[in-house]
């Protein structure tokens, strides 16, 4: 496969093209997007399959597509199940109404926590808690704009289990706890956005109040169970199960003579490790389990059906295929685009994160980064690399994630949700407005302050 180094431009047209009709199609034809989005992602999979296999050859069309399909879709939408379903059987019963402080407060909780269970985990675990207690406000869309900024993606900048590019950097030889000391610059952001989401959301708090709207509770706040509660252990599950797809591969036991990692044989070089195996077996227990030990009442009081994962399971494979070109280009030209200083590759990691997967393009710099002959700095298998960059490198793959629907697995799936349960969402253009108005000045500040 070394031929695809000059994969040509032009087959990133069916990428853009998906961006574009997610972006759009929403806007001008909601009703027919709605009932017809398989069919607009086979479409735009199958112009860029056709092209590809005409000048690459059947074999490594088959390869490639099966590639991203087994070892990188397979696994994000495993695990995006298993938290759904999961965090579906948790709910928050109670007199228990938002308001400015308390979505502020459970904001920082949450923020932190996403570095604990993950962005995925902390997202699909607070979603629904964050949409019953603002369910009595009109005013409402700011709160998961918000929710998507910081505890789905900011949030998870500490540690490995945090966010899928980390745990990356940590089979790569970055230490398990050097993440943490991203925590003064989360800590940074946190109070600039909490302190700007707490304003805008007392302004439209006081306009529902003047309009008469309030919670048919009478002390805000008291009187809170958690019910399902018994579902945090496969939550755990499932973050062990992340935690040991990252470790398992580095064990002799599931190393071949040449060092690559056992599994079962698909195609050519497409290999299903048996790490990947038993995280996604781990995982699916963790559903069945969850569902097998919690009463149905309480995903009836959750609102729950499988349309948000329906949705999020079509589009993704589409974005998975169709960016395979892109990638491509940037990991064959990765070290040639002559960035060499922390705030370069802070903007460029995040910018690429913003549209493609962020765990490659992380990979990509990092890799770029290892390559540039520091002698010293964090030592990893790719090579030495200076505390400052490595920051940067990790900031922006995690941090403006933020900036799209697309950027990280759990912002689309918040969007999906927020929809279902009457939260009138902004489009696809309608969020970056909110993300070039919000984040960008607040990456600005980052550059000025942390990557000079």
């Amino acid at each position: 496969m070394e031929e695809l180094s000059a994969i040509p431009v032009w087959l990133c047209i069916p990428f853009a093209g998906l961006l574009l009709s997610i972006a759009v199609m929403p806007l001008i034809k909601p009703d027919w997007w709605e009932k017809h989005q398989p069919l607009a992602v086979a479409f735009w999979s199958v112009l860029f399959i056709v092209p590809f296999a005409a000048k690459y050859g059947m074999f490594t069309m088959g390869e490639t597509v099966l590639e991203c399909v087994v070892n990188d879709y397979l696994t994000f939408i495993i695990l995006l199940f298993g938290l759904f379903c999961v965090a579906g059987n948790i709910t928050i019963d109670g007199e228990f109404a938002g308001s400015p402080r308390i979505n502020t407060a459970l904001f920082v909780l949450g923020t932190l926590l996403s570095s604990v269970i993950g962005t995925t985990g902390s997202s699909m675990l607070l979603v629904r808690p964050f949409i019953k207690m603002n369910s009595w406000r009109k005013r409402k869309s700011h709160i998961m704009i918000f929710f998507i900024f910081l505890i789905s993606n900011m949030g998870g900048c500490l540690t490995p289990i945090g966010d899928p590019p980390l745990l990356m950097g940590f089979m790569r030889g970055v230490p398990f706890f050097w993440s943490l000391k991203l925590f003064h610059i989360l800590i940074f952001n946190m109070i600039i956005l909490l302190t700007l989401f707490y304003f805008l959301d007392r302004r439209a708090y006081r306009k529902d109040i003047a309009e008469g709207r309030k919670p048919d509770i009478r002390e805000p706040g008291t009187h809170v169970r958690i019910v399902g509660l018994h579902n945090l252990i496969y939550v755990a599950m499932i973050v062990g199960a992340v935690i040991l797809s990252g470790m398992l591969p580095g064990m002799s036991a599931f190393q071949n003579a040449d060092g690559t990692v056992k599994g079962i044989h698909i195609l050519g070089e497409v290999t299903l490790g048996f790490p990947s195996v038993i995280e996604i077996v781990i995982i699916l227990l963790a559903a069945f389990l969850s569902f097998k030990t919690t009463k149905e009442e309480v995903r009836i009081r959750n609102h729950f059906t499988w349309g948000a994962i329906q949705e999020v399971a079509v589009l993704f494979i589409g974005i998975f295929i169709t960016m395979q070109p892109a990638l491509m280009i940037l990991k064959a030209n990765g070290a040639e685009l002559g960035i060499n200083k922390p705030f370069e590759m802070f903007w460029a990691t995040g910018a690429l994160s913003s549209f493609l997967d962020n765990t490659p393009t992380y990979l990509v710099f990092l890799t770029t980064a290892g390559a540039l002959g520091f002698k010293s700095g964090v030592v990893t298998t790719l090579g030495s690399v200076p505390v400052k960059m490595l920051e940067a490198i990790s900031c922006g793959a995690v941090f403006m994630g933020a900036n799209t629907y697309i950027g990280n697995a759990p912002n689309f799936m918040v969007k999906s949700m927020s929809d279902e349960n009457g939260v009138r969402m902004p489009s696809f253009f309608g969020y970056m407005v909110w993300s070039l108005t919000c984040l960008v000045p607040v990456f600005i500040i980052d550059m000025l302050v942390f990557f000079l």
